[in-house]
């Protein structure tokens, strides 16, 4: 090919580039969807940790969902009140007041205060254990199996394996939830930060295997129902729970209790 040519190639490869370059970007401008300046106000105010406890795929998709009005102000629930009162300047509206939440781990059954059936060496996964015998090694299938899926979860480092049971530090939690949907026993809830007595069980066992599997478990036996002053807690399927809309933290239940099962 001679030079002449060689020349023609290259200005016509480079006159087809600017072309094509130039045609893109008057496309881009000229298709551009202009994002809502409401959804990137709400985006900015949210706390960009993109756990997904608001049920949406991360502070993008729940920006966007606030913005449309298919999300409340208080959707988020690790940004707090300081977020909550800045989304809702942005959106326009009155804030709605919420309660402080915080996770609770209905287990306090230890490795000193548990029994254990057998010693299991094999892979250290919660949702494993539905397939080993008896359901893990622990005698009480309700309590808590200590392999941390909750703990991997978290994304703010505020549950920790501690002497074989997850234990939450309600300074660094954020109530994000992340923690319940990984307990494949739903052993895991979001309480009011402000409660103060809880029953640390989850057992649905009667008295007698209650007993036997560990020191501190529930068996039911409704003394802390008859002495409640506020009707706020009942043995629901051998077990006790707090209503805690009812509760005054009073803390006769725990007083009561001969397992010292309600802390």
């Amino acid at each position: 090919m001679s030079i002449a040519g060689v020349l023609t190639a290259t200005v016509l490869v480079g006159a087809i580039g600017l072309f094509i370059g130039a045609f893109l970007g008057f496309s881009g401008k000229k298709f551009e969807v202009a994002e809502d300046e409401k959804v990137m106000k709400v985006r900015d105010a949210l706390p960009g940790s993109n756990c997904g406890g608001c049920g949406y795929p991360g502070c993008d998709g729940l920006a966007k969902a606030i913005a449309l009005g298919e999300a409340p102000v208080h959707a988020c629930p690790v940004g707090g009140e300081s977020v909550i009162h800045e989304i809702a300047t942005i959106m326009g509206v009155e804030v709605t007041k919420t309660t402080p939440m915080t996770a609770f781990v209905k287990c306090h059954g230890d490795c000193k205060k548990t029994k254990e059936n057998y010693i299991y060496t094999g892979v250290e996964d919660c949702k494993v254990q539905q397939f080993v015998p008896a359901g893990g090694s622990k005698s009480c299938n309700y309590g808590c199996l200590g392999f941390g899926n909750c703990v991997k979860k978290c994304p703010f480092e505020a549950i920790h394996i501690i002497n074989g049971i997850a234990v939450v530090d309600k300074k660094s939690c954020r109530a994000c939830g992340m923690c319940v949907e990984a307990c494949p026993i739903n052993l895991i809830e979001l309480i009011p930060y402000g409660q103060k007595v809880l029953v640390a069980c989850h057992s649905k066992d009667k008295g007698k295997t209650v007993i036997n599997a560990c020191q501190i478990g529930c068996i039911g036996c409704k003394k802390c129902e008859k002495k409640c002053p506020f009707d706020a807690i009942h043995i629901v399927d051998d077990i006790a729970c707090i209503d805690f809309d009812k509760c005054k933290n009073c803390g006769i239940c725990k007083k009561e209790c001969p397992r010292k099962c309600i802390i």
